[in-house]
C-alpha cells in the first residue's frame, strides 16, 4: 500500500453538527495545559497529571506544531460558536495493517453528556475514512469509563478485546470501514 498523506491548509476545518474540528494552534496551549494538569481528566486518560511548568509544556507544544507527522494528526474541538472544549486525534497510522488509533478528550466539563463528544468522534471518523486508505479505526478506553464506552458504541465502535497497561485495564473497541459501507448500502 502506498503512503497517502492528507493535506491540510493553515485553517483546515471539519464541520460536524455540534462541533468544528480544526488544526491545533498556539492559542490552544493554555487550555490544553490546564486539562493535562487536571487529576480527573488525567485519570480518565489513564495517565498521571502533567507535572511540568507551563514554559516547559510550551516548548514541546511548539515543537509538535512545527514538526507534525502524518502518522499522527491532532485537532482542536470547538463548539459551533468557536469555544475550544477539547481535542481529538488519530495516530499510529499503520499502512500495512490499514489501521489507525483514535483518541478524544472533552476537557470542558460543561460540555459533557450533551453529544459534543459523539459528534466529534463521528466527524473525525468520517474524515479519517475519507482521507486515509485504512480499513479499521480502534481505540482504548478505561474499563470503568462507561460514559466513554457508551459514546463510542453510539458512534459505531464495538468492543473487541481488553488489555492491561501501566496498571490500568482497558476495553479495546473498533470500527471497520466495511461495516459502515454495509450499513449505508442497506435501505
Amino acid at each position: 500500500m502506498t503512503e497517502q498523506r492528507p493535506t491540510f491548509g493553515d485553517e483546515a476545518m471539519i464541520n460536524g453538527k455540534k462541533v468544528v474540528l480544526r488544526q491545533k494552534s498556539l492559542r490552544d496551549a493554555p487550555s490544553d495545559y490546564e486539562w493535562r494538569c487536571d487529576p480527573e481528566l488525567a485519570r480518565l486518560d489513564g495517565v498521571l497529571p502533567a507535572m511540568v511548568s507551563f514554559p516547559e509544556f510550551m516548548k514541546s507544544y511548539e515543537q509538535e506544531l512545527l514538526y507534525p507527522s502524518w502518522h499522527r494528526r491532532r485537532f482542536a474541538i470547538d463548539t459551533l460558536e468557536g469555544k475550544h472544549i477539547g481535542n481529538c486525534m488519530y495516530y499510529d497510522v499503520d499502512d500495512e495493517r490499514a489501521e489507525a488509533e483514535l483518541g478524544i478528550m472533552i476537557g470542558e466539563r460543561d460540555y459533557w453528556n450533551q453529544g459534543y463528544g459523539s459528534d466529534a468522534v463521528i466527524t473525525l471518523v468520517n474524515h479519517i475514512f475519507s482521507e486515509i486508505r485504512i480499513a479499521r479505526i480502534y481505540l482504548h478506553t478505561l474499563d470503568f469509563n462507561l460514559r466513554a464506552q457508551r459514546c463510542f458504541q453510539k458512534c459505531g465502535f464495538i468492543p473487541c478485546g481488553s488489555l492491561s497497561r501501566q496498571g490500568n485495564d482497558f476495553v479495546v473497541m473498533e470500527l471497520r470501514r466495511s461495516w459502515r459501507e454495509n450499513s449505508q448500502a442497506t435501505p
